[in-house]
């Protein structure tokens, strides 16, 4: 495509819409979902955007779908920035409902996720009904570059990247087995006895994160002739009686059929950590979210290291 010189006035700026959901999804079929218009639409309007700048911004490609070229890696910047000074526009001329509303995405963890900001979030809309929320409490990472979220509570601290973080929490892991299960083995009185037993755990070459891998540290041998990569699955088996599970408290702790083994001895704590994009963090619906979950984390410390089996709420 031959370079030419463009003018402002030839810059369709809401093209710019477009060529952000594409980088960030690298299919046209999903962009075009997320912007509620059809394929030929977006591919339309990235072609156009590719005439008034004079220069390729994707190249297509059957595997990877629309990968970013030089040209268009360079634009990425500038249009997320005008895209976050749009938003803080927006507040700070609108009225505060206007700034009170809008939508926001949070991913997590899939246990923590699940079992403890979904409930949460339940409140927060309630308090806060102009605003939309998505939960993703997935098994994997999820990108703050590719905007699969504007919020991340992860198990590690990012290690660069334009990120406002906090470390959120910490917060403990036991081993857990339900009573009939500690009926029908052999009796657990100290760790060495824990080789005899059997475990679900998770599959360790498809962790997500090294600090998932506990299993092998605390019980060296241990057999798991179940895995998954699912927290919430393991669980599950955890509740059928027929091994036993090291869990997260606030998951575990909540359910009275898993009962706490060798709590004294056998404890691992681990960190959450809160993180979201330097231009978001300032959007009045970012920092209500942000803020919220901060507090109704603190008030929680006591589920969180397996002291208590209530969850509590904010006022």
């Amino acid at each position: 495509m031959q370079k030419n010189i463009t003018s402002l006035g030839s810059l369709n700026w809401d093209d710019l819409k477009f060529f952000l959901e594409v980088a960030r999804t690298r299919k046209a079929s999903v962009a075009a979902k997320r912007l509620a218009v059809d394929y030929t639409t977006v591919s339309r309007r990235i072609s156009s955007l590719e005439v008034s700048l004079g220069t390729l911004l994707f190249e297509k490609s059957r595997t990877n779908g629309f990968v970013l070229t030089t040209e268009g890696q360079r634009l990425l910047g500038y249009a997320e920035t005008i895209e976050s000074t749009l938003h803080m526009a927006c507040e700070q001329v609108s009225g505060s409902g206007v700034a009170l509303s809008g939508h926001v995405r949070m991913g997590c963890t899939e246990g923590f996720g699940s079992f403890f900001v979904t409930p949460q979030l339940s409140h927060f809309v309630d308090t806060y009904p102009a605003i939309s929320v998505d939960i993703l409490p997935l098994p994997h990472f999820i990108s703050l570059s590719k905007r699969e979220a504007d919020i991340v509570i992860a198990l590690e601290r990012p290690e660069h990247g334009p990120y406002v973080c906090c470390k959120l929490c910490d917060y403990k892991l036991q081993l857990y087995a339900t009573q009939d299960y500690l009926d029908q083995h052999p009796p657990i009185r100290k760790p060495a006895d824990l080789a005899e037993h059997p475990f679900i755990s998770y599959v360790d070459d498809l962790a997500f994160s090294s600090e998932l891998l506990y299993l092998a540290n605390v019980v060296p041998g241990a057999s798991a002739s179940l895995r998954s990569t699912s927290v919430i699955a393991q669980y599950v088996a955890a509740q059928q009686g027929r091994s036993m599970a090291i869990l997260p408290c606030f998951l575990a702790a909540q359910d009275p059929r898993l009962l706490p083994v060798l709590g004294e001895q056998i404890a691992i704590t681990r960190q959450f950590w809160m993180y979201c994009r330097e231009d978001l963090r300032k959007l009045k619906r970012i920092t209500l979210l942000w803020d919220y979950i901060r507090e109704v984390t603190e008030q929680n410390q006591g589920l969180l290291m397996g002291e208590t089996r209530e969850m509590r709420f904010a006022d």
